[in-house]
């Protein structure tokens, strides 16, 4: 994958970055402008939106890096694609009252719409390829080349599908990217530019750093916090992590441990309202509901999800003794909100927005607008914050949607693909077939190809195309839709820490100097609830808030609370001290009996802890006064 350019060392790279920046600051004012005064028709406003992509991609994604060999020939076929991935587009707009008035699948395409539509399936795959990888155009392709070659579609109804529908190329997956995740992205670019993100440090260091185990703590509520403005664990990473897993280790975590920690806490981000990752607003557009009932759905789940990181980093120190920062080297919290707990207040406003009813984009454009005024309320957050600040703010958010707005254009070639074929409904046969109509088996199928998928494509293509392919199969076995979305998102995030390709372990790895394998372990281990808890949210659709009273959901979080609890402290051996090997087979057992739903496993579960428990508590004591 081609690298973006580096600092120029020529008036012309310096000037091709100035037009960059500008184009890309353009495109951020673009979509803050539709988010305030209305979208216009869909394939204009997406097909906007992808114009703008392409045209940053293969400015700062060149096909050879400046001073290469070749690099000249090279950048020439670089604006030659751009001007190809124009075209395609303008084409769409140009012709568009044709487009309109035609009767799709019957109308004959002609040579010119045909060729289009080609130039326009190879441009956003390349322009995929230059951003993340070959995975997901490599995926595009072996569905392209199903559907052409072993179907009975006609090759020209294909080629309307991917390219003169909204089922395709600029299908909703891509209106999600133009009008939810561009918004988002933007907001998170000014939410860090106002300091917020030292806001959510010290605010972490105040609040645990002086416990057993402080900074490990520290790095599971920062990057907890910070994965509300950020759907990115890599970028949690390197956000969180260039200050945690140092302060970790030199408090007596082992490596591995102190990288797993910050890769596990960084990749829950995506499921932390009331900012998620960005397969969150696909989910919302695919069910036909308000994303804030998405972020409803999520809340018991991301709890679950931190619990079980906190508290594995809590028997990990007191297994090994290890101590917090002292409180003299901490900020003290009342300073901290003194100084600037004011910069909380856009994340507010993105709440009261979305429970007031307001759309996800406009809370998000408010958020947005607010956070540099927010920032120069006090003297403390004021220095630095200027028209700089704004135009960087713009600039950058635009840069970082490049990679959801290429994977959705290509996921909406698997989608069509998909669609036109009917390989969904073959899918979702083969699948209840392996099963041999067994539930649990799908799920576990399911999580498989999650993961496997998500190793090599970003959450929101991998969730695409498990909606596509796998969450219809679960859905006829019996599992709630909103639960069976949840689980698909569940697992395309976790893949982010499952070895061997798990991006955030790697980028965790190399800050702590640590065994990528190792540590890929541990995560696994720190997150071993996380596992779990989707396959108990699919049988009890409560933990989800979904279906009877509040009496019943805070019954379920509760058991499932203390149950990712003890498998933390079964799987890490401490719960009151350190646990012998039945014990900590016996938390085990009980975290598995409490998280599963039902009275009577919840008892059986409760005895089997307190049994431990009470046994660690005498021999204690006994210890004690020997």
């Amino acid at each position: 994958m081609a690298q973006e350019e580096n600092a120029p060392t020529t008036p012309a790279q310096a000037a091709l970055r100035w037009v960059a920046g500008g184009i890309a600051v353009a495109m951020s004012v673009y979509h803050m402008w539709v988010a305030g005064f209305g979208p216009p028709e869909a394939m204009h406003f997406r097909g906007t939106h992808l114009l703008f992509a392409l045209t940053l991609v293969f400015l700062l994604f060149p096909l050879r890096p400046p001073g290469a060999p070749g690099s000249g020939a090279a950048r020439i076929l670089d604006f030659v694609l751009m001007a190809l991935g124009w075209a395609a587009v303008l084409h769409i707009f140009v012709t568009y009252e044709t487009f309109t008035n035609r009767i799709i699948y019957i109308d004959e395409l002609t040579v010119w719409n045909k060729l289009f539509a080609l130039v326009a399936i190879a441009i956003v795959l390349e322009g995929t390829r230059r951003v993340i990888g070959w995975a997901l155009p490599i995926t595009a392709m072996v569905f392209l080349v199903y559907a052409a070659a072993f179907t009975q579609v006609k090759f020209p109804v294909l080629l309307e599908q991917l390219y003169y529908s909204t089922e395709g190329i600029f299908g909703s997956t891509l209106g999600v990217s133009a009008s939810y995740v561009m918004l988002f992205v933007v907001f998170g670019a000014f939410m860090e530019r106002s300091g917020t993100g030292q806001l959510f440090m010290d605010f972490a260091m105040s609040l645990t750093g002086h416990q057993a185990g402080g900074p490990g703590k520290v790095a599971v509520v920062s990057s907890s916090l910070f994965g509300t403005v950020s759907g990115s664990a890599v970028a949690n990473v390197m956000v969180d992590g260039p200050i945690t897993i140092p302060l970790m280790k030199r408090t007596g975590f082992r490596p591995p441990f102190a990288a797993a920690v910050e890769a596990v806490a960084s990749t829950g981000g995506q499921l932390m309202p009331p900012v998620m990752g960005a397969a969150a607003f696909v989910m919302a557009e695919f069910l036909a509901v308000p994303y804030a009932q998405v972020a409803l759905w999520a809340a018991i789940p991301a709890l679950l999800y931190y619990v079980a990181v906190f508290f594995a980093v809590h028997f990990e120190a007191k297994r090994y003794g290890l101590a917090g920062v002292p409180r003299a080297e901490l900020p003290r919290m009342g300073q901290v909100m003194a100084q600037r707990g004011h910069l909380f207040i856009p994340i507010l406003i993105i709440l009261a927005g979305l429970f007031m009813g307001y759309s996800a984009p406009l809370s998000a454009l408010v958020a947005a607008l607010a956070c540099l005024p927010v920032a120069l309320l006090r003297a403390s957050t004021r220095g630095g914050i200027g028209w700089k600040s704004v135009i960087s703010a713009l600039e950058e958010g635009a840069r970082n949607t490049l990679a959801v707005a290429m994977a959705c254009a290509s996921a909406g070639i698997v989608i069509g693909c998909v669609t036109i074929t009917g390989l969904g409904i073959t899918f979702t046969q083969v699948v209840i077939a392996l099963a041999q109509n067994s539930l649990v088996l799908a799920l576990v199928l399911t999580a498989m190809a999650g993961i496997v998928l998500g190793m090599g494509m970003p959450t929101t293509p991998a969730y695409i195309v498990m909606v596509s392919l796998l969450v219809p199969a679960i859905i006829k076995l019996g599992a709630v839709v909103p639960a069976a979305h949840m689980f698909a998102f569940y697992f395309a995030i976790l893949s982010a820490i499952t070895p061997p390709v798990a991006l955030a372990v790697f980028a965790a790895a190399s800050l702590a100097r640590a065994d990528m394998w190792a540590t890929g372990f541990t995560a696994m281990r720190a997150a071993a609830p996380a596992y779990i808890v989707p396959f108990m949210f699919v049988y009890e659709p409560a933990l989800l808030t979904i279906g009877g009273d509040w009496l019943n959901v805070v019954h379920a979080a509760a058991t499932a609370t203390l149950g990712v609890v003890l498998l933390s402290a079964g799987l890490f051996g401490y719960l009151l001290k350190p646990a012998t090997m039945s014990q900590r087979a016996m938390l085990v057992v009980a975290a598995l009996l409490l998280i599963k739903p039902g009275w009577i496993t919840d008892l059986a579960g409760l005895a089997l802890a307190a049994t431990v428990a009470g046994t660690q508590w005498v021999s204690a004591r006994r210890a004690a006064t020997a």
